[in-house]
């Protein structure tokens, strides 16, 4: 069995795949994940980029609060 957004019947994948690829890879919400979509479109390489880069801004400033 394949990881959502490795691999289907046509090597395509829907959006609601690739926001689980997106949370389980890389820890962002639901939300963010829609939006990042949105925004950069369904490349998984630019996309978990992206959301990396998301993830270690929200961390960071999560952490300069305390």
């Amino acid at each position: 069995m394949t990881e959502p957004g490795e691999g289907s019947s046509h090597g395509r994948i829907d959006d609601k795949q690739l926001v689980i690829l997106l949370k389980e890879k890389t820890g962002i919400s639901d939300a963010q994940a829609r939006r990042l979509i949105k925004a950069v479109g369904r490349d998984r390489p630019s996309l978990l980029r992206e959301a990396r880069i998301i993830k270690a801004r929200v961390q960071t400033s999560t952490s300069s609060r305390v």
